[in-house]
C-alpha cells in the first residue's frame, strides 16, 4: 500500500443549464408580465396602506374567526404596509430568477485589495450588466417597478400626519381660566375651604363644562395640588399671599424638573417632593427649589372663592407648567 496523498481531482463545474427565458421569448414575455403583475400588486397594497390609515375609522372593529374582534384601521394598514414590500421582492427575484443574465463568472480568490485596474474593469462591468439586465428592452419591468417603487414611497409620507400639527401654544397654556371651579380627581366633586383640614392635601383638576370630555393631554397639564397650612406659617409676599384662601395654597402638580407627578408632601416639614429624581419644593416659600435638579418653582395658582363658597381659580396659571424647557422665558 503506497503511503502518498493523493491530491483530489478538480470535479469541474456541471454543465450550464440554460433556463427555458433565455431560449423561449414566450416565456421570457410570460416572465416579464408576471413580475409586472407583483409590482403592480405591490402598488395596489400601498394603496391599500394609505386608504385604511386616512378613510378607515380606528375605532372600527369586525371579526374574524381564531383571531377575535380584530381593528379594521389596524389590519389594513399592516397588511397594505406587509403585502406592499412583500409584492416588490417577489418581483425582484421573480426577475432575477427568469430575466436578469444568467451568465456564471468565476474569480479568484485573494486577500489583498484588488489592483487599480482591476477596480475600474469591476465599474465597468457593473454598467454593463446593468445595462444587459433589459430595462431599457423590456420598459413593461421599468415602468411597474418605477410605480411600485415610486407609490410605496408615499407610505412613510404620509405616516408622517401622526406627527400631527405644530404645538404652538398647547404646551403653554391649561384649561384654568378665571372662575374656573376645582373639583376633586377622581370625583369631579367641587370643594369648599371647610373640606381640607390643616395639613390636608388634594389634587384637584378645572370643572368641566356640560358635555365636555377630558383629555390625557389636559390631565397633564391641569393637575393641582391643594394644601392647606396655617395662614402664619406662609412666607410669601402680599401678591403670592393673594393668591391664597384662608391657609390653603394651590400648585401645578407637574414637576418643573421632567415633568414627573409630584406626589409627596412632607406634613412637619412643608415639602413637596417628586419622587422620580427627589426635587424638593418649600410650600411656605411658593414652592421655592430647596433641593434637587429642579430649576425653578412649582408654578402657583392664584384661588378664592365664588359666590357659592366653592374655590374658583382668580386666573390663568402665569407661566408655563411642567419641565423648564417648556418656558420660553426661563
Amino acid at each position: 500500500m503506497s503511503n502518498e496523498i493523493r491530491k483530489f481531482e478538480d470535479p469541474g463545474l456541471p454543465a450550464h443549464v440554460h433556463r427555458k427565458t433565455d431560449t423561449d421569448p414566450k416565456a421570457a414575455d410570460r416572465a416579464e408580465r408576471q413580475v409586472a403583475i407583483l409590482f403592480v400588486l405591490s402598488a395596489l397594497s400601498t394603496v391599500l396602506a394609505i386608504y385604511s390609515y386616512i378613510f378607515v375609522k380606528d375605532d372600527l372593529f369586525f371579526f374574524i374567526p381564531i383571531m377575535g374582534d380584530t381593528n379594521a384601521h389596524q389590519l389594513g394598514l399592516g397588511l397594505g404596509m406587509a403585502f406592499a414590500l412583500l409584492f416588490i421582492g417577489l418581483g425582484l427575484v421573480h426577475w432575477a430568477k427568469t430575466l436578469m443574465p444568467d451568465t456564471e463568472i468565476i474569480q479568484e480568490r485573494h486577500e489583498f485589495r484588488s489592483p487599480e485596474e482591476d477596480r475600474n474593469d469591476f465599474v465597468a462591468t457593473v454598467k454593463e450588466q446593468a445595462a444587459d439586465a433589459g430595462l431599457g428592452r423590456r420598459s413593461l419591468i421599468k415602468r411597474t417597478l418605477g410605480l411600485a417603487l415610486g407609490i410605496s414611497a408615499l407610505t412613510p409620507l404620509v405616516l408622517l400626519r401622526d406627527l400631527g400639527p405644530l404645538p404652538k401654544k398647547d404646551l403653554e397654556t391649561t384649561s384654568w381660566k378665571k372662575g374656573t371651579r376645582l373639583v376633586t380627581d377622581p370625583g369631579d366633586r367641587p370643594i369648599r375651604p371647610e373640606d381640607l383640614e390643616v395639613g390636608a392635601v388634594a389634587q384637584v383638576l378645572p370643572e368641566l363644562a356640560v358635555g365636555q370630555d377630558r383629555t390625557l393631554s389636559d390631565i397633564g397639564k391641569d393637575a393641582v395640588l391643594l394644601i392647606r397650612l396655617r395662614p402664619s406659617e406662609f412666607q410669601l409676599d402680599a401678591e403670592r399671599l393673594s393668591w391664597t384662601h384662608d391657609g390653603i395654597i394651590a400648585f401645578s402638580k407637574i414637576c418643573s424638573h421632567m415633568g414627573c407627578a409630584v406626589a409627596l408632601y412632607e406634613q412637619q416639614t412643608k415639602h413637596l417632593l417628586c419622587p422620580c429624581h427627589q426635587s424638593t419644593f418649600d410650600v411656605t416659600r411658593a414652592a421655592k427649589v430647596i433641593f434637587g435638579p429642579s430649576a425653578r418653582p412649582l408654578p402657583q395658582l392664584a384661588i378664592t372663592v365664588d359666590a357659592q363658597g366653592y374655590l374658583v381659580a382668580q386666573q390663568p396659571f402665569t407661566e408655563s407648567v411642567g419641565p423648564s424647557y417648556w418656558e420660553r422665558s426661563s
